[in-house]
C-alpha cells in the first residue's frame, strides 16, 4: 500500500513538473535559428528611411555587421543595437573598418518615419533599412534568417527572428556569426578577431 501510494507521489511530481515545463515553453517565444551555410549570399537592396537606395554592393571595401529585428521590439532589438555602439567605441580606429546595418522584419509597421525616428536612438553609425515584405523576405533568405509574425490578440502581433550579427568581410563574403547576446564588449573582441 505505501509503495503503490509513493510511485503515485512520484507520478504526480512529475506531472506537476511536466505541466509547469509546458506552460512555460507555451509562454515564451519560440525561436528558430537557422544557421549559414555556405550557400548564403548576404544580398540585399533596401532602402534607409530617407529614401535611398542600399545594397550589400553599396558597402564593398567595409566590413559589414548586420542584425535583423524591428522597431517594436520590447528588450532584445534595442539592447544589441546599444550594444553595437558600445563594441564601436570600444574598437577605436578599426570601427571604421565597419559598417554596421540594421534590417527591419517588420516592414508593415516599421515605415520611413518610425524607422528613422528609431534609429535616433542609437549610434548614428548604424544604418536602419526597411523594404518593402518581397524586399525583406529576399533579405532574409540570403541571411538564413528566420523571422515570423506571432499574433497578440486584438489584431496586435509580435515579431520571432533570428538573433544573430552577421558578419561580412569587405568582399561580401560570409565570415562569423556573433550571438545576439553579447555585451559590447564581447562584440568587440569579435570583430576584433577578424578585422586588424
Amino acid at each position: 500500500m505505501s509503495i503503490g501510494l509513493g510511485r503515485a507521489g512520484r507520478r504526480m511530481a512529475v506531472a506537476t513538473v511536466f505541466l509547469t515545463w509546458a506552460q512555460a515553453a507555451q509562454s515564451a517565444p519560440v525561436v528558430e535559428e537557422t544557421l549559414p551555410s555556405p550557400a548564403m549570399t548576404g544580398h540585399f537592396k533596401l532602402q534607409t528611411p530617407d529614401g535611398r537606395t542600399l545594397s550589400d554592393s553599396s558597402f564593398h571595401g567595409k566590413w559589414l555587421l548586420v542584425y535583423f529585428g524591428y522597431t517594436n521590439c520590447p528588450d532584445v532589438c534595442p539592447t544589441v543595437l546599444n550594444e553595437i555602439g558600445l563594441a564601436l567605441n570600444e574598437m577605436g580606429p578599426r570601427a571604421k573598418k565597419v559598417q554596421p546595418v540594421f534590417i527591419t522584419v517588420d516592414p508593415a509597421r516599421d515605415k520611413a518615419p518610425v524607422l528613422r525616428k528609431y534609429m535616433s536612438s542609437f549610434d548614428p553609425r548604424i544604418v536602419g533599412l526597411r523594404g518593402d515584405g518581397e524586399a525583406t523576405e529576399a533579405a532574409a533568405k540570403a541571411f538564413h534568417v528566420y523571422y515570423r509574425p506571432v499574433a497578440l490578440g486584438n489584431a496586435q502581433y509580435t515579431m520571432d527572428h533570428s538573433g544573430y550579427l552577421y558578419l561580412i568581410d569587405p568582399k561580401g563574403k560570409f565570415v562569423s556569426l556573433i550571438t545576439g547576446n553579447l555585451p559590447g564588449h564581447g562584440i568587440a573582441q569579435e570583430l576584433k578577431k577578424q578585422i586588424r
